[in-house]
């Protein structure tokens, strides 16, 4: 995601794009260019684009953002519910490995609620809610061992 990992932008965040959107709505009636206007607000120029585009369909309102690109496969409380579910752990559902990855996931969301979703939408919706990439407590590292947390000497997950 682009944003921080609690799923999108703070209040403060988003009342300061509108207003950046509401900037270049007053610049494009005045007729600057767009390479100019995305300089100055520090967006990009698809994005003053956009905007632009917008703003000649629907006037100096048409600019404002529509919530996020991709809504979320489960709600508030689905979600939840497959909280509940991860803190029984995978092996309530036979799973030998105590791990929850992206694919055992997927299954219990195809069986508890029969939505089939892709795995990049596996992917982002623990963040959408705050959680870290683990959902699992981090593993305890032995400062005498040499190896990393995941079994890899390699690796850098120290």
């Amino acid at each position: 995601m682009r944003y921080a990992q609690g799923g999108g932008l703070t209040v403060e965040r988003r009342e300061l794009r509108e207003h950046i959107r509401y900037e270049a709505g007053e610049r494009f009636t005045r007729g600057e260019k767009t390479a100019v206007i995305a300089r100055d607000l520090r967006v990009s120029g698809r994005s003053v684009e956009r905007w632009r585009r917008a703003w000649r369909v629907g006037g100096r309102e048409a600019p404002i953002s529509t919530g996020p690109a991709k809504l979320p496969k489960l709600s508030d409380g689905q979600f939840a519910e497959l909280e509940t579910e991860w803190a029984l752990g995978p092996a309530e559902y036979g799973w030998e490995d105590q791990r929850w990855t992206g694919a055992l996931i997927r299954a219990v969301i195809a069986v508890r609620f029969e939505n089939d979703c892709s795995m990049a939408a596996v992917w982002r919706l623990p963040h959408r809610h705050g959680w870290s990439g683990r959902l699992r407590p981090a593993a305890r590292w032995n400062a005498t061992s040499t190896q990393s947390n995941c079994g890899r000497r390699t690796c850098g997950c120290r």
